[in-house]
Formats: structure tokens, sequence, C-alpha cells
């Protein structure tokens, strides 16, 4: 009789959060790859015929699509905001940023054309830009708020959780130099490329923003001067520190408030 209670509450538990997880594979052109990427779907999306809005999720340096789901299980967020949640694929050090140095690291062409044109094709989303927000870590967090301001009508609302979003702040690191070349002659396209100044280009738009960063971030002197900076310019946004350092214990708990913030907007934008 215990076995048979305790194997009824595990089927209980799971079905609680009955998301469906793939990885799948999306063929890119521009790059002349097949990347992967992680899709949850929620449960509701079997229940209903009705269209679904998006959230992609970015991974930072150094990572790639798997990421998230490595250190999350996020079937239950998916389940709980009612967004499909899709994790693609960045690069090692791919910036979410056209280099014009290297011909096969175009990842931001590749997020704003080949992957979302391939999930909006294959899943019932809402295909327009009030269905559509992105958010990511540290590289990815420069990536969503970047891809945003350089790409308004993609999407509605974007987060930022630990971004490096000053990249002048790192010349010498993580892979930019190779991807815009020496700073020192080629400065004007690390700035135009950088959150720092790409946020001028929100002004006058009606867009969601929430930049969150953790006290004990090394990032957080240029979380706080994009933050001043919009604010100086008239840009609406939310801004939070919170407890924290750049580690995944920090950016498992605060996905929550990114995609309740989403929700939130998504209900008072849509209409």
């Amino acid at each position: 009789m215990k076995r048979i209670l305790l194997v009824w509450m595990g089927l209980w538990v799971i079905s609680l959060h009955a998301a469906q997880t793939d990885t799948i594979r999306i063929p890119d052109a521009v790059m002349g790859r097949h990347l992967r990427a992680v899709i949850v779907i929620p449960d509701a999306y079997s229940q209903t015929d009705r269209r679904f809005p998006v959230v992609y999720l970015l991974h930072g340096w150094s990572g790639s699509y798997r990421d998230w789901a490595a250190h999350m299980d996020l079937g239950p967020l998916a389940d709980e905001y009612g967004f499909i949640l899709v994790c693609p694929e960045g690069g090692y050090a791919g910036w979410y940023l056209d280099s014009p140095l290297k011909p096969k690291s175009r990842y931001e062409t590749y997020l704003t054309k080949t992957v979302i044109l391939f999930i909006d094709n294959h899943y019932r989303t809402i295909a327009s830009r009030k269905g559509r927000f992105i958010t990511g870590l540290s590289m990815g967090g420069h990536g969503a708020l970047s891809l945003l301001c350089k790409h308004p009508e993609l999407y509605d609302a974007a987060g930022s959780m630990s971004g490096v979003l000053e990249l002048t702040a790192s010349t010498r690191k993580y892979g930019l130099a190779q991807l815009l070349g020496d700073y020192r002659e080629h400065r004007e396209r690390w700035e135009k490329n950088s959150v720092l100044k790409l946020v001028e280009h929100l002004r006058g738009k009606p867009r969601g923003v929430l930049i969150d960063c953790g006290v004990a971030d090394p990032f957080l002197p240029a979380n706080r001067k994009v933050h001043r900076k919009m604010i100086e310019l008239g840009i609406p946004h939310d801004y939070c520190e919170r407890p924290g350092g750049h580690r995944w214990d920090y950016w498992t708990r605060v996905l929550k408030y990114h995609l309740m913030f989403f929700r939130e907007w998504f209900l008072s934008h849509s209409r």
C-alpha cells in the first residue's frame, strides 16, 4: 500500500507541471549550419487552439543553448506564466551581434531572422511584436537589450540579468576583439554595438525594459550607468538590484521575475 501511494504521489507531482521540453535543430543559411535550441511548450498548448506568446531566453558567454535547461526545470515556469520558452544558440562568444570580421558569426541575424521565422512557422505563436519577448544573462543580457534596441519592431519587451551592458569595459576579454577588431582602431564599431549607446534608439518607443543585477556583480557599475542614462533620456524602464553575484543561483532565482514582468506587460499592452 505504501509503495502504491508513493507511485501515485509521484504521478500527481508530474501532472502538475506537464510542459513539454524538446531539443530542436534550426537550419541557418547565413552561417551555413544547423544550430540547436531548447524549446519548452506549456501544458495548456495541447489543451487549446489559441496562440501563445514567446520568450527568447539567451545564455551567457562560454555557454550554449543547453545552459538554462541544465540549471533549472523550465517547465513549471512555462506552465505558470503561459509562455513558450525558446533557448537558442548564441555561440561560445557570439555576443548576439553580426561580426564584420567573422562571416560565420552572425548571431544577430540568426536570432532576428532565422529563429523567429522558424518558431513562428512551426509552433502556434502570437507571431507579432506584441507576443514576443527576450531576456538573458550576462552576454545574453546585453544581447537581449541590444536586440530590442536594434529591432524594436520585433520585441515588445526585453530584460537583462547581470548584463555586460558596456562592451567597451572589456576590450581585451571575452572574444569581443575577434568580433569587432581592436578597440583602439575601431572604437566607433564597439560603441555602436554597446547597450550603453544603443538605448538612445528607445526614445519615443513604448517598450518594456527590465534591468536586473546583483549588488555583488562585477558588472553592476555598467548596469547603473545604463540606468542613469535611460533616466536622463526619459526612457521608462524597471531597474532592480538584489543580493547576489554573477552566478547561476542568482539567475535561476530571478528568471521568474522577468517572466512575471513580461506577463504583466503582455496583459496590459496586447490589446
